[in-house]
């Protein structure tokens, strides 16, 4: 056993059910070979110290938690130029970049992926210089898909979720925006945008595998406009529900680069954390900047590997 692993939990995450197998999880890594030591946040930033400060020392790192544990794992990787593979053990209520790839929800069975499974190397992004794995959004969803209890996501399903988010025109508030994409500058009033490397976003709007490659330099980007009357609000709901986009009110297409200007007191979500805004905000690609142990892929995302 002359590998060495750090596994990093979050005791909080989810419904803690990572805490009552860690045992279990344990002897999954040594049956892999592993030699395991583990590390427990007890604060925000907890993780991204113990990664850069320790990260080198390991043969792979695993995060134990929710997308926000597995950002601050990234970031501390990021910031201290490691290379280290990464696996994850989701565990946290929203879960999207593990849904994205296809790992299990359970704990022993992501374990073994976590240990055996051969890191592939994806794409995250960096916000004004701070790095977020698959998802920077601001507007009507941000708040909402993140701060809602489980429970009212389970009960209200899809649809129903997304119609509670903008129930109505009173309810939404513009956005005014200059977005540059390339040559492209778009300046409108907008109801929400996302910047991601995932198929689903906030576990609420899903995107179309065969529209998102996860390895190409480029995020899909999503535009949403203001809605002036309740057939463009109709339009919308329509157009998020069978992401048939891009259209009048909804814009999608793909970047590797992008410049958002517009009020900094607007409030973004990384990765299901806030964020401050910014008057002026760069998000970049970094393509194959982080490797990542995953199962066999969903078949919709094979062909990007």
């Amino acid at each position: 056993m002359d590998k060495r692993m750090l596994l990093i939990l979050n005791p909080s995450a989810g419904q803690r059910r990572a805490n009552r197998v860690m045992p279990e999880i344990i002897r999954t890594m040594n049956d892999n070979g592993y030699r395991c030591e583990v590390f427990v946040t007890a604060d925000r930033g907890d993780a991204t110290r113990v990664t850069a400060q320790s990260a080198q020392e390991f043969d792979r790192i695993v995060c134990i938690g929710g997308d926000g544990t597995l950002n601050e794992t990234i970031k501390g990787l990021i910031e201290a130029g490691h290379e280290v593979p990464l696996g994850y053990i989701p565990t946290g209520s929203t879960n999207d970049f593990a849904a994205t790839l296809g790992l299990s929800m359970n704990c022993l069975s992501a374990a073994e992926d976590a240990a055996s499974c051969e890191p592939l190397a994806f794409d995250i992004g960096t916000f004004n210089g701070r790095p977020f794995v698959y998802t920077a959004s601001c507007g009507a969803f941000t708040r909402v898909s993140y701060s809602a209890p489980q429970s009212v996501k389970n009960t209200l399903g899809h649809f129903a979720y997304l119609l509670e988010g903008i129930r109505d025109l009173s309810s939404l508030r513009p956005y005014p925006m200059r977005v540059t994409l390339g040559s492209q500058v778009i300046e409108k009033d907008f109801i929400f945008l996302s910047v991601t490397n995932s198929t689903s976003v906030g576990g609420i709007i899903k995107l179309d595998p065969r529209q998102v490659a996860l390895n190409d330099g480029r995020f899909e980007v999503l535009l949403v406009v203001n809605p002036t009357n309740p057939a463009q609000l109709r339009d919308i709901i329509m157009s998020l529900t069978t992401m048939e986009v891009p259209n009048d009110m909804v814009y999608f297409t793909t970047a590797s680069r992008m410049l958002v200007e517009m009020d900094p007191d607007t409030e973004w979500t990384l990765d299901g954390e806030r964020q401050e805004g910014a008057q002026q905000i760069e998000i970049l690609n970094c393509h194959s900047a982080i490797h990542v142990a995953v199962p066999r892929l969903p078949h919709d995302l094979e062909e990007d590997f």
